[in-house]
């Protein structure tokens, strides 16, 4: 049965959660505090592990309390983070920004999704993630521009504005409306449920192949668009201000995400998927191949692209693919399960760029084109492919 005041409230909590002002220099930002590069990727490594190890309890735990509690504790616990965050002037005081964020992340995995899609119609669910995915960037895009006119070199400042725009967002998720019961049960018995979810995993070679295509484009993407790019760009002889230029086009690009539902509708969503992981490795072996500044920058915009509009598509997929009434657990093992793909792409993209930036941008390659086989094989024999 669909629920518009759930759908409106979390449309609303993403562009506010998106509203990350500090976004432009949070690196520059720790720095100022007295924080190394070093200190900062250590920060990270340790929050990646954490939220590995709390992906899956977390998702029990929302379907044991509910998906509305979870999320309430989730956004009044961001809303915290972010206090933490402007007033950290220490190496502990980000770290400990970083933990909670870690338990955050770990508990909105599957949760946000859950919310959406037990809201709405499923035949609604692609275009209704499709637009919360483009409110996130959208806030992004707001916050960048107002700490471009405004904001300048007060980083505090912020660091503050972050503070309200997360305050806001764990408000209103106070209203939001249960979509399941909670019905409390024994540990043993959801450890024993966790079990099946597994074994069901395993036994499922559509889905999991599903998630693995969607991992392996989602860390190329990542990798690509948010470290390796500018070592590109700075080969292919930019400047800086281009550089900036590039970030804007490539942040409004995110939206296009809102039209994964109409393209899917127009192909199918077998040649959606096919055909935006096929252009997502042409863009990387692009990369491989030349350090020209034209085509560089063309093949980042549309590794851009092809990951905005598939995001919505795979969520439908997995969401659909969901047997269990405790869906946040099953969406929270996927999710488990990309995370470890990402701590193994993560060091080898490292490596290779360490040793020679087009053999990273190859890994990008080999990447996309294995999550093309991948996704082909678990849409086979689809009633929806077409």
């Amino acid at each position: 049965m669909k629920n518009n005041r759930n759908i409106r409230l979390m449309y609303a909590i993403a562009l506010l959660q998106g509203m990350v002002f500090y976004g432009p220099i949070a690196t520059l930002y720790r720095q100022a505090a007295g924080v190394s590069v070093f200190h900062i990727t250590l920060i990270e490594s340790i929050s990646l592990a954490l939220a590995l190890a709390l992906e899956v309890p977390w998702g029990i735990l929302a379907d044991r309390i509910g998906y509305r509690r979870s999320m309430i504790l989730c956004c009044g616990l961001y809303f915290v983070s972010k206090i933490v965050f402007w007033q950290a002037d220490s190496f502990g005081g980000f770290l400990a920004e970083r933990l909670m964020l870690s338990v955050v992340c770990a508990g909105l995995s599957g949760l946000d999704v859950s919310i959406l899609y037990l809201s709405c119609p499923e035949e609604e669910s692609h275009r209704v993630f499709g637009i919360y995915n483009n409110l996130g960037m959208a806030g992004l895009l707001a916050a960048s521009a107002v700490y471009a006119v405004f904001v300048g070199e007060n980083y505090r400042l912020a660091g503050l504005l972050t503070v309200f725009s997360y305050g806001a967002a764990a408000l209103l998720a106070l209203f939001l409306r249960e979509v399941r019961s909670s019905q409390p049960r024994p540990a043993g018995h959801q450890l024993a449920e966790f079990k099946v979810l597994l074994g069901q995993l395993v036994r499922n070679p559509r889905l999991l192949f599903l998630v693995l295509g969607a991992a392996f484009l989602n860390e190329a993407h990542q990798t690509i668009t948010t470290f390796l790019n500018q070592v590109q760009y700075t080969r292919a002889g930019l400047s800086a201000s281009v550089i900036a230029v590039i970030y804007v086009v490539m942040t409004l690009l995110g939206l296009c995400g809102g039209f994964s539902a109409r393209l899917t509708g127009w192909l199918g969503e077998k040649r959606t998927g096919a055909v935006l992981l096929a252009l997502a490795a042409v863009a990387c072996l692009t990369l491989t191949l030349t350090c020209g500044p034209v085509l560089s920058v063309a093949a980042i915009l549309l590794l851009r692209v092809c990951h905005s509009l598939f995001t919505p598509l795979q969520t439908t997929l997995q969401n659909r693919q969901v047997r269990t009434a405790d869906r946040a657990t099953t969406l929270s093992l996927n999710a488990l399960l990309m995370d470890l793909v990402a701590v193994f792409t993560n060091l080898v993209f490292g490596r290779a760029a360490d040793f020679a930036l087009p053999l990273a941008m190859g890994f990008g390659f080999a990447l996309c084109a294995t999550g093309l086989v991948l996704y082909l094989y678990s849409q086979r024999g689809s009633q929806r492919a077409d």
